[in-house]
């Protein structure tokens, strides 16, 4: 399997079962894919005709990454959970989109926040999608 395209997509982009995507070199891409289908970094799919592959990656985005111990990283996941924030859960940080509020609450509650511009992979909610509500 030769993969012959590429194609970056920011995370909310994944979410999209029916979408047109130029791709830097012109091409034009229509995904026509099964609701509720989720595209993460890696991803590999093909056309109708299964003569061509195109892997997924996860697009560079502007996001804040909260940085603490386990425990301050915990009292700040429940605050988005409470908020429906899409978020990426890992040992050492939480990652979400850029908000006006919840820096200035993080840091109130002790945690560091950076600013960056990384691909973005947040967790799956428990219907499988992770759109904000």
């Amino acid at each position: 399997m030769a993969v012959n395209l590429t194609l970056e997509l920011t995370a909310e982009e994944g979410t999209r079962s029916r979408h047109r995507f130029t791709l830097p070199d012109g091409t034009v891409v229509f995904l026509r894919l099964p609701r509720g289908t989720v595209l993460d970094d890696g991803d590999i799919l093909t056309d109708e005709s299964q003569c061509n592959f195109m892997k997924i990656f996860a697009k560079p985005e502007s996001v804040l990454t909260v940085v603490a111990d386990t425990a301050l990283l915990l009292r700040a996941a429940y605050h988005l959970v409470n908020r429906h924030v899409p978020v990426e859960i890992t040992q050492n940080y939480l990652r979400l989109s850029p908000d006006p509020i919840l820096p200035t609450s993080f840091v109130k509650l002790g945690l560091e926040i950076k600013e960056g511009v990384v691909p973005f992979q947040p967790e799956l909610g428990a219907y499988g999608t992770h759109q904000a509500h």
